[in-house]
């Protein structure tokens, strides 16, 4: 199947996973994860329609965006893969949106560039909702110390994402992750992916990362 092909299937068990909660279609944004795609497929999505993609590693990112940001100007750049610090000047001059904001340091230096540069990309809190020591992400219980460090700072977040463990049923993670975010009253949650997003959406996505199912196995 084409890529074009692969989107409309998405997008078409979206609407369905949404119909079923009662929930709109258009409340759930696909991102589109490109990282270790070719660029032809990564063109393949755009002509098909998309602009929103997902990239792990900022360097991949500027390969792949940094020409077609002048050609595209409605692309919208999410970071979802684990943010160095000393990456953040990169990360704030390109991407849109910053998912995987984990620790006080980090928030120290997207503040720091998002001054520097005067561009204020939207962040999201990555929650380690597995508690996996391999994985990035704040523990669940020390979310609201960040969040409180965050508001401090004046960064604004603005939702939370989390990638559950790869072994388990991913249900119980999303539903934490919810709980979570309407605690904290945050409007925004990122979680669900190829073989899961439509249980995410059943419990409050709002955006899904999707790669495999849109781009086929990567390299």
């Amino acid at each position: 199947m084409a890529v074009a092909d692969h989107i409309k299937d998405i997008k078409d068990k979206i609407v369905a996973a949404c119909r079923k909660g009662g929930r709109d279609a258009f409340s759930v944004q696909l991102v589109a994860v490109s990282k270790f795609q070719p660029d032809e497929k990564i063109q393949e999505a755009l002509d098909a329609g998309l602009r929103v993609f997902g990239e792990n590693r900022v360097q991949e990112a500027c390969e792949h965006w940094g020409v077609r940001r002048s050609v595209y100007p409605d692309l919208e750049l999410h970071v979802i893969g684990p943010l160095q610090t000393n990456k953040a000047k990169e990360a704030v001059a390109l991407f849109d949106v910053i998912e995987t904001v984990d620790r006080p340091a980090l928030i120290d230096e997207l503040k720091k560039e998002c001054r520097k540069q005067q561009k204020f990309p939207r962040f999201f809190v990555q929650v380690n909702v597995g508690e996996e020591p391999q994985k990035g992400g704040v523990m669940p219980a020390d979310l609201p110390v960040l969040l409180d460090y965050a508001a401090q700072s004046g960064l604004r977040i603005e939702g939370l994402m989390c990638i559950p463990p790869a072994d388990d049923p991913p249900a119980l993670y999303f539903a934490l992750l919810m709980k979570l975010a309407a605690r904290y009253n945050l409007p925004n949650l990122s979680m669900g992916m190829s073989g899961d997003f439509e249980k995410a959406i059943a419990l409050g996505a709002t955006h899904i990362r999707v790669g495999t199912a849109l781009f086929g196995d990567r390299k």
